[in-house]
């Protein structure tokens, strides 16, 4: 069998035939280039659409009619337990353990009442939570506790001993987040992307002197409704103490009466009292561990700002004891870890206005020193 073979003229002389079809490269139109989706952020925001469409799969509908008709009837248990706790309010022997008893049921069911539906669940899961709902804080505080971030600070919080070293015990109860510009890259093709990329730092990562000449941008995810006040402390304590043979801690920040609540995420205005102090790790010692706190206070304090001088040999545990702050009953916390760089050199320089130090090991002695001194044979 003869299979039929369609005719094609050569490359060259198809070429030469179509020369004056073709469009000269000036006039040839440039495709628009495809740009990404943005996230979903507070910026871009977006809505929650259905999965599935209605009659795909009956079983989702009837899933989401179960979830709706357990709102309603938990919504109106909200309402009755509402009234019940007006009157017990209005009675003139109030009962203050059983006020507090039938609150904590209102919040409970409050939350219950609307944790299940999956446009609440998406918001959440997306940053688009609303704080000031008890349902939205309960899913955030919820992820933050259950799927890692937590367990991930406090391993290496204990790890690398910043419990006991800096403080007796910690107990964070908000989501502290710490920002810093990224590293330089260090791919040699040029890119047409310009401009300082910042990311959210990793606890216990390192980091280089150049990435923390600025302060960072510091994020507080917190679950109470009421305000708040709290000290922001920074510290390194591996600074060497030569004189004692051991280590000192050096305070790089610290700023109290910080005001925060549940719908507030960003600190601002940090520098009004002791101001930020880069990290400088000096050369020939181990990494430096910057331990970065908030520390829940009781009342306003007023405490006074510390020199340049002043700052190294600050004691945590007296400042604490001396303010009656405790991190075992909440606060946020966070650090990370730093070495000597060329960027070092500029912050002595620059900030602190003193001569560089350099550290190295002792030289070890030599057992046989003196019996090398005396002549062998005699």
């Amino acid at each position: 069998m003869f299979a039929v073979r369609r005719f094609r003229p050569k490359s060259s002389s198809f070429a030469r035939g179509n020369a004056t079809l073709q469009q000269p490269p000036s006039e040839k139109k440039v495709k628009p280039l495809k740009t990404r989706r943005p996230k979903i952020s507070s910026e871009y925001p977006r809505t929650w659409n259905r999965p599935l469409a209605f009659g795909v799969l009956p079983a989702f509908d009837e899933a989401l009619k179960v979830i709706k008709e357990d709102s309603v009837l938990l919504k109106k248990e909200v309402e009755s337990l509402k009234d019940a706790l007006k009157q017990v309010e209005e009675a003139p022997e109030k009962d203050e353990d059983l006020v507090k008893v039938m609150k904590e049921k209102l919040s409970i069911l409050d939350v219950q009442s609307e944790v299940n539906f999956p446009e609440v669940r998406w918001k959440c899961t997306n940053g688009l939570a609303d704080m000031s709902k008890a349902v939205d804080r309960h899913i955030v505080e919820k992820k933050w506790r259950k799927e890692g971030t937590l367990d991930l600070l406090m391993e290496r919080i204990h790890q690398m001993n910043v419990v006991p070293d800096v403080l007796p015990s910690l107990h964070p109860s908000f989501d502290l987040r710490v920002v810093f510009p990224e590293a330089p890259s260090t791919n040699t093709t040029p890119s047409s992307k310009s401009g300082t990329k910042y990311a959210q730092v990793e606890p216990g990562i390192y980091l280089t002197a150049e990435q923390t000449l600025s302060a960072p941008t510091l994020y507080a995810t917190v679950f109470h409704t009421d305000e708040r006040l709290y000290t922001l402390m920074m510290v390194d304590p591996d600074v060497p103490d030569v004189s004692n043979q051991t280590y000192q801690t050096y305070l790089h920040w610290l700023q109290p009466n910080v005001r925060l609540s549940a719908t507030t995420s960003s600190l601002a205005n940090l520098d009004q009292h002791t101001p930020y102090v880069s990290p400088h790790p000096q050369r020939g010692t181990p990494y430096h561990r910057y331990v970065m706190l908030l520390l829940p206070q009781s009342s306003e304090i007023s405490a006074p700002k510390l020199s340049m001088d002043e700052r190294l040999g600050f004691s945590v545990r007296a400042f604490m004891d001396k303010y009656g702050l405790d991190g075992s009953v909440g606060g946020g916390a966070h650090m990370w870890r730093e070495v000597w760089s060329e960027g070092v050199s500029s912050v002595y320089q620059g900030t602190l206005k003193c001569e560089e130090p350099r550290f190295g090991r002792p030289p070890k002695r030599d057992p046989y020193a003196d019996i090398r001194q005396k002549r062998r044979y005699v």
